[in-house]
């Protein structure tokens, strides 16, 4: 795989270092100079620990790799698994909390930010964890479940809890995380930032609702249509009570008396 094959390379840790800084610059304004990235974010210390780890790890030594995994863990408050696969330009913003299981791939690209699992859902041995295409971005709090695939270019919105495939280009959001359409089609091949759609944001549960509001609304408006055209229906007779039926024939007695 590519992205094992670079975090692997033994043509040292810090070959791709300078790459790695360029690329954080880019998706970070908040950057102001490759010393300062170099020097103050957890996030590339992180990825620069982990391959450090990895390479112990594919050594044999795992007690060792697990180690520096820790290490890591505590001064950056970012964990990743020594067995973790991670491609070129991976950009973690902020970091803290952030959760990269044993079995998780991870491709060019990708920018994560703080809180964010790569988890496993099963016990048994193999493959536990998501694989994350090319591109992907995944926003503050997001929790990704399973043995499951988020495809090339996909963003996953803050606080979204996504445990099935993720078609690329595709942006996800809620809980469980459903597909929104923005406003642009476009917009998911765009920088997205903290992986969901500011502005309007097409909710489809809120969306349903409203269509189901709208329709019964217009089934209202059309009984009372229906119901101001008919003509009002002559009242049926009611049937006489026992005592009305007793009062009308002593007054019909009474009448016959009077007229002899």
């Amino acid at each position: 795989m590519r992205a094992a094959d670079y975090t692997t390379a033994g043509d040292g840790v810090f070959k791709h270092l300078r790459e790695e800084i360029d690329g954080i610059m880019a998706r970070d304004p908040a950057a102001r100079s490759r010393l300062e990235v170099a020097l103050c974010y957890p996030g590339l210390h992180a990825i620069v620990l982990h391959r450090i780890a990895r390479r112990a790890r594919d050594a044999g030594w795992h007690t060792t790799a697990r180690l520096v995994s820790q290490v890591a863990r505590t001064l950056t408050g970012i964990e990743i698994h020594p067995g973790a696969t991670i491609g070129r330009r991976f950009f973690i913003d902020h970091g803290m909390g952030v959760v990269i299981g044993e079995t998780a791939e991870i491709g060019d690209d990708v920018m994560l930010y703080h809180g964010v699992t790569l988890g496993g859902t099963s016990l048994t041995p193999g493959k536990r964890h998501p694989t994350l295409g090319d591109g992907v971005i995944v926003g503050a709090g997001a929790k990704i479940l399973g043995a499951i695939t988020i495809g090339r270019g996909a963003r996953i919105g803050a606080n979204a809890v996504v445990v099935a495939d993720v078609p690329a280009e595709t942006a996800m959001v809620g809980i469980p995380a459903k597909p929104v359409i923005p406003r642009e089609r476009g917009e998911t091949q765009k920088f997205m930032p903290y992986g969901t759609p500011c502005g309007d944001i097409p909710d489809p549960v809120a969306r349903a609702l409203t269509g189901l509001l709208d329709q019964v609304t217009a089934l209202q408006a059309r009984v009372g249509e229906l119901e101001a055209d008919r003509r009002p229906a002559a009242l049926p007779r009611s049937t006489p009570t026992p005592l009305e039926t007793v009062a009308s024939h002593l007054g019909m007695h009474e009448a016959q008396g009077e007229s002899r």
